[in-house]
């Protein structure tokens, strides 16, 4: 069913249609009975499939990478489509429009999605009253077994590179009482200079103030590190350096790449497109390869949250196998539909 769907709403602008589906889904589960009915048929179901991670107490190891919600507006419906965890954002001190549309292009030959959205979002104030609003009205911290929600934390395109840390720090104090976890984003390749983040002695900063602010509050929640694709073995052992030295509760693998290596989509038609991350199938490999490399490089020291190009169940075992706990969705739940986490744990459960 979903097949026909996708063929329809791929006529369209994605970001749109983004809109347009999620405000339907809204729709659905506004209506007497809606939202049970989608849990009934979409919520995955299984003793096997529950995961303790970070202390935290999984109902299911697919959750839904930041990006897709990026305001906190769609948790309700998320949590009937079955996801175990949902990261939203990133979230910015300020509000910021983005980068100019269209931002968002497909690219099915390849099962890829290109994206410079440049960070769009209402901002730490509007997203943390919204988060706790969701939390109040849905009586999530009463429920055994809650979506967990992670917030996924950037800086605002104005700020420098210098100042960084402290938009992190913003961000961090605004959202902690709301959220599960944080993610700490230095490498969407759509804030100009931000990847310079991923250089050992700014990773640092920012990584040793949170973790300072995290010591000083009743609860603390863990911090992971979400990081590019595209790092060399030498960065990467810079990461995984740090991540031991200040012992970091954390690896997200990976985000977006900047690479345009082997597509199947004509040259031409990529060129036009222009800048942007690429993510879905082509990132697979390479971000399985990372989660694998650090997860053998710490003795499994580190824990991670793999992300990449999982669109089934054979995807999501291939990166649990290299060393991951959990997976995250995004462009997987564009092309294959809103069943998508309970075909996966489906076959995960067996």
């Amino acid at each position: 069913m979903y097949q026909l769907f996708r063929k329809i709403f791929f006529l369209f602008d994605p970001e749109a249609v983004h809109h347009f589906a999620m405000n339907y889904l809204r729709i659905l589960a506004k209506i007497p009975f809606g939202k049970n009915i989608l849990t009934f048929f979409l919520t995955p179901k299984g003793k096997n499939l529950k995961v303790r991670f970070l202390n935290m107490n999984f109902r299911n190891p697919v959750g839904l990478g930041a990006g897709f919600d990026k305001n906190a507006a769609y948790l309700n419906e998320l949590e009937a489509l079955g996801f175990g965890f949902v990261e939203i954002g990133t979230v910015t001190p300020l509000a910021q429009a983005g980068n100019e549309k269209p931002r968002l292009f497909r690219l099915p030959k390849d099962k890829a999605l290109v994206n410079r959205m440049g960070f769009n979002n209402d901002g730490a104030d509007v997203i943390a009253e919204r988060l706790k609003n969701w939390r109040e009205k849905e009586g999530r911290q009463n429920k055994k077994l809650p979506m967990i929600i992670g917030g996924n934390i950037g800086k605002n395109k104005v700020t420098t590179n210098e100042e960084a840390w402290n938009d992190y720090a913003i961000c961090f104090n605004k959202l902690h009482p709301y959220v599960d976890y944080f993610a700490v984003n230095v490498s969407s390749p759509n804030t100009p200079g931000l990847r310079e983040l991923q250089e050992k002695d700014s990773l640092k900063k920012i990584l040793l103030n949170l973790a300072m602010m995290n010591n000083g509050k009743a609860v603390a929640k863990p911090v992971l590190l979400k990081i590019a694709p595209d790092l060399t073995p030498a960065q990467l052992d810079d990461v995984i350096d740090l991540a031991l030295e200040i012992k970091l509760d954390g690896i997200i693998i990976s985000n977006t790449t900047i690479s345009r290596e082997g597509l199947i989509t004509p040259a031409e038609e990529v060129e036009k497109i222009g800048a942007g991350g690429l993510s879905g199938k082509p990132v697979t490999e390479k971000s399985t390869a990372i989660v694998k490399y650090i997860f053998e490089k710490t003795n499994g020291q580190v824990p991670i949250i793999a992300s990449g190009g999982i669109f089934n169940a054979r995807d999501a075992r291939e990166k649990l196998k290299a060393g991951a706990s959990l997976v995250q969705v995004w462009t997987g739940f564009i092309y294959e539909g809103p069943a998508i986490v309970s075909k996966i744990c489906k076959k995960l459960n067996q």
